[in-house]
């Protein structure tokens, strides 16, 4: 039963802090990695070949598309996690646990099998192939390191579906920082290749032993032998949630891990390396704002078992407003910065043209405006009802961006992945939550859409046409465009959304984390 403080309930409050909690740590710790990340990325291209960067970029993705063993299996037993917790069911968290445990020990037979099956089509994969010493070892140390992140890491699912998720992400952020420390040492003293993609496996095989050791200190109980059988009803509820994960699985790894392939294959191994320093700054960017949503993704799993339908929508609608505020400040400005600061770290001959930038910020900000959606939409189970639609996009995004990729190269590879996000996941995936879980109708979120892009596109225009009147020195004009881009986009907002409802929920909560804190202190310093 929740007990009512200051108008608000426990249950609300414990989910407000560990929201916050959550997303500020995790914010905070992938600026952290991402900058130790960024000074080795600088490092290895400067003392490594160029062919080198394309060959881990285009490995790293091939590995991700083997992810797709992985079924969604994670998203799936997450959400079944949420009621037993909240109920306190132990039993059920046991029995979920040991299922979660059997299928990730196949999916890394499954991902050792098909990763080895790949090694035969190197040539029809590697368009102009380079001159790379040891290049089927390099792979399989690559494929050893995705094998390995799925023994005992099924743990960390335990500890994100309590909310506590935060955990996780620093035991992660530190073996992160000892790596990338690591690995600039033998770049500066040996150069060596092959001990900087082992170092990864090492780092992999310590977080994921720390994490499990975590996890077993914090819930005793998973190391219990007597473990009962998931009833069959639920156990087949489970697998119909695996099997549309599975199509959204497919979906997401066509549309965010085909490019460097498409890019090594039509276009070159060199169009691949210099994506992959593009793909470090924007998915860096992605990275820390994505944290916001995942931070709160099992305080909504909560929310949803315990609350109304109209309070689940206050929510959502304020986490959308946050996201299109934040993605649309982080997509000027990428598109404002990026190209210079690509030019300052890795060279002139790394940078893109401006047609190239514009795309990959348009994908940057679509994907953003979908992740106040795909939180609410995974946390309350809704993978069965919009299956097909994850399939539909792979297919329009493979097919648009192979015939435009053949006819305008780079940029028409990039534009497929526009295409199908608009003609699907823009418009399904919240049509899909409004209609099943909300159960109204969705025209709200429709015309709050098409505002918030339309405010923010011509801000956009703004900003860039302030910026173009911007000259000097290339670290000198990149200050100046960020300081430009950050109080422009800020204030324009600020004057056109502060009264929203939105905006003064976001606000009152803010309040409230801080009101909240100051007396705990206060309290504490009584005692």
């Amino acid at each position: 039963m929740n007990v009512a403080n200051g108008g608000k309930t426990l249950s609300e409050n414990s989910r407000t802090e560990h929201s916050a909690r959550n997303a500020t740590v995790a914010m905070a710790a992938r600026v952290i990695a991402i900058l130790a990340g960024y000074v080795t990325r600088v490092v290895f291209t400067h003392t490594l070949s160029q062919d080198y960067v394309g060959i881990n970029g285009l490995f790293t993705n091939i590995l991700n598309v083997l992810a797709l063993s992985e079924l969604g299996i994670g998203t799936a037993i997450t959400y079944a996690l949420y009621q037993p917790i909240s109920k306190r069911d132990i039993e059920k968290q046991k029995s979920l646990m040991q299922m979660y445990r059997q299928f990730y020990r196949i999916v890394a037979v499954i991902v050792l099998i098909c990763g080895l099956l790949v090694i035969p089509f190197f040539g029809t994969l590697i368009k102009n192939q380079p001159e790379v010493e040891h290049l089927v070892l390099i792979y399989l140390i690559y494929l050893s390191n995705s094998v390995l992140s799925y023994l005992l890491i099924y743990k960390k699912t335990l500890i994100e579906a309590h909310q506590l998720s935060y955990i996780v992400i620093l035991y992660q952020t530190a073996f992160l920082i000892v790596q990338y420390a690591v690995q600039i040492v033998i770049l500066l003293t040996t150069g060596n290749f092959l001990l900087f993609v082992t170092i990864q496996i090492l780092c992999t095989l310590g977080n994921n032993f720390s994490v499990s050791r975590k996890a077993d200190r914090m819930y005793p109980y998973l190391k219990e032998k007597e473990v009962q059988r998931l009833p069959e009803d639920e156990r087949k509820s489970i697998f119909r949630n695996i099997r549309a994960m599975l199509m959204h699985k497919a979906g997401g790894v066509v549309v965010n891990n085909s490019d460097n392939l498409l890019l090594s294959a039509i276009v070159g191994i060199a169009s691949v390396s210099k994506y992959s320093n593009y793909f470090l700054v924007i998915g860096s960017v992605r990275q820390v704002l994505n944290q916001a949503f995942q931070g709160i993704t099992a305080s909504v799993g909560n929310l949803g078992v315990e609350e109304s339908k109209e309070r689940i929508r206050k929510i959502f609608e304020a986490s959308f407003f946050m996201g299109q505020w934040m993605f649309g400040l982080a997509a000027i400005c990428l598109f404002e910065l990026c190209d210079i600061f690509v030019k300052i770290s890795f060279g002139a001959q790394y940078v893109f043209p401006r047609s190239v930038t514009l795309i990959l910020c348009l994908n940057f900000y679509l994907t953003g405006m979908r992740q106040s959606v795909l939180a609410f939409h995974d946390s309350m189970g809704l993978f069965w009802y919009d299956r097909y639609k994850a399939l539909a996009e792979a297919l329009i995004n493979l097919t648009v961006s192979i015939v435009l990729g053949k006819y305008m190269g780079t940029l028409g590879i990039f534009m497929g992945t526009l295409i199908s996000t608009v003609t699907t996941s823009l418009w399904v995936e919240p049509l899909m939550l409004y209609k099943y879980r909300l159960k109204i109708s969705s025209k709200g979120y429709f015309l709050r859409y098409a505002l918030y892009a339309s405010v923010t596109f011509l801000l956009w225009w703004g900003i860039d046409f302030l910026c173009g009147y911007i000259t000097g020195e290339l670290w000198q004009v990149c200050i100046l465009r960020l300081l430009v881009s950050i109080v422009g986009v800020n204030l324009i907002y600020l004057l056109i959304y502060h009264r929203t409802k939105e905006f003064r929920l976001l606000v009152r909560k803010m309040w409230g984390i801080l009101h909240d804190k100051r007396l705990r202190y206060k309290a504490g310093r009584g005692m």
